[in-house]
């Protein structure tokens, strides 16, 4: 979401801010957080200008150069335009085709169908610290699934700049941040992907990336990129996990476990842009060893680390024209290999078997979606995960397991969505913001199979969840 920087509004706000974020951080994981009022007033423009449907986190071109140059750009007056805060909400309801087994997850005080929650609460903080440097901080976010507080995604710029090489302009930054693509540009990776949205009461499949889940706000990435001419764009670094004590303090787990060594991430993309038409291709590798997790803050060595690789390949492609009929399309693939010592180890040794230790998995990732005015939307999405059978790490049990120990997942996703606000005219902008929709999951294929996936009589179109949602951020 970038464009060139302006006079900064001064660094008081935003430094208040952090003292809000440290005070957070006390407090004892969930994936969305988009757009925030605190841009939109910081920049004196509507939401439109770096979101399609006026509400993230689907950034246009000029939204992607905000967030690459640091959230930096300013030209909002009036008091609103020095408050780096904001509040989202985000009400759900959710059906499931069939209840929940009882004595499964959420379960009481939710019941096990047709449950309502206020899936997230967050605060933010976000905003230009000087004309070199910004933040998205999205501090700290109750969960009603759980009961529980913790810090949520992070992307801080300490600091960018530029060089005029010629005709050309070339950006240089730095990131600190706290989950591996939180801080992409591009909404085909992980952190900003389509569904924007889900429930935290639906069943969600086993099988999932590192890249899209391993390291989800319980590490500190360490990152240069580099952004040539709007077009190519070049990223690296690292990421550790936090500590135990850490993690107990700001809410969230080891995922797939702590690093032994900093994890290497390497990311890119070249984008292009003609005639209110944008595209990419681009792709992404991380690579981790880990003592693998054996409860929520621990984790263990006694039989070796375990290591993942990732590679993907991602594309998108969005049509502006002049913002009356808007249209998206991206994908993303990831293949992902495991060499999964410690797990195998433990497993084996607990459980007095003799499984491998190489496993793989494949996850695909593919939406259109078709915006009328930025005010009506329409979406629908593919989801697939395949490999081997990897019995370390999927076993039966009631709803989560896999009879098969496949990690095999098929969903097909369609989003209706209504957002009345965020244009140059809307009330009370840049202060209210909504989005009201409905989605639908269907499974043909859950943890491995169809019929009978987790051993206990649970098909997988008992999972096909609908979900109305309302998300608001002040």
């Amino acid at each position: 979401m970038t464009a060139k920087t302006r006079t900064p509004f001064g660094v008081g706000p935003i430094w208040f801010g952090f003292f809000v974020l440290t005070l957070a951080a006390l407090l004892p994981a969930s994936r969305p957080a988009r757009a925030i009022p605190a841009f939109a007033a910081q920049t004196g423009m509507p939401c439109i200008q770096c979101h399609i449907g006026a509400y993230g986190p689907q950034l246009t071109p000029f939204g992607r150069e905000f967030k690459i140059s640091g959230y930096t750009l300013t030209g909002g007056e009036g008091w609103v335009s020095h408050v780096p805060i904001a509040i989202m909400v985000q009400p759900t309801f959710t059906n499931v085709a069939k209840s929940l087994p009882s004595g499964t997850s959420p379960g009481a005080p939710y019941g096990y169908n047709n449950t309502f929650a206020f899936d997230q609460v967050s605060l933010f903080i976000g905003g230009n610290i000087g004309e070199h440097s910004g933040a998205f901080v999205q501090a700290v976010t109750y969960s009603q699934d759980g009961n529980e507080f913790n810090w949520d995604n992070t992307d801080i710029v300490p600091y960018t700049t530029t060089f005029d090489i010629g005709d050309k302009q070339l950006r240089i930054g730095t990131t600190v941040n706290n989950n591996p693509t939180v801080q992409d540009p591009f909404n085909t990776t992980y952190a900003w992907s389509f569904p924007y949205i889900s429930s935290k009461l639906a069943p969600t499949p086993a099988a999932d990336v590192m890249l899209s889940t391993g390291f989800n706000q319980n590490a500190l990435g360490y990152t240069v990129y580099a952004w040539w001419d709007s077009s190519l764009y070049l990223e690296g670094g690292f990421y550790s996990s936090l500590s135990s004590w850490a993690l107990g303090r700001v809410g969230n787990g080891f995922g797939i476990g702590n690093t032994v060594s900093p994890a290497p991430y390497l990311r890119a993309a070249y984008q292009w842009q003609w005639n209110d038409q944008s595209a990419h291709v681009g792709g992404t590798f991380m690579y981790a060893d880990v003592n693998p997790t054996v409860d929520t803050f621990a984790t263990s060595n006694a039989f070796g680390q375990d290591r993942y690789t990732d590679y993907s390949v991602d594309a998108g492609y969005q049509f502006l024209g002049n913002g009356t009929h808007i249209a998206t399309a991206q994908a993303i693939y990831t293949h992902e290999n495991q060499s999964l010592n410690g797990s195998s180890g433990l497993y084996n040794n607990t459980n007095g078997t003799a499984f491998g230790s190489n496993y793989n998995l494949n996850t695909f990732q593919a939406n259109v979606s078709y915006w009328y005015k930025n005010t009506y939307g329409l979406t629908f999405g593919w989801q697939k995960s395949w490999g081997p059978a990897d019995p370390v790490l999927y076993q039966p049990a009631p709803l989560t397991g896999s009879a098969n120990g496949k990690p095999n997942s098929q969903a097909f996703i369609v989003e209706a969505d209504w957002v009345p606000f965020g244009k140059e005219d809307s009330l009370w902008r840049p202060l209210v913001n909504l989005k009201l929709g409905i989605q639908y999951i269907a499974y043909t294929q859950f943890n491995g199979g169809n019929k009978n996936y987790d051993g206990f009589g649970r098909n997988a179109g008992d999972n096909n969840a609908l979900m109305l949602f309302a998300w608001m951020i002040f």
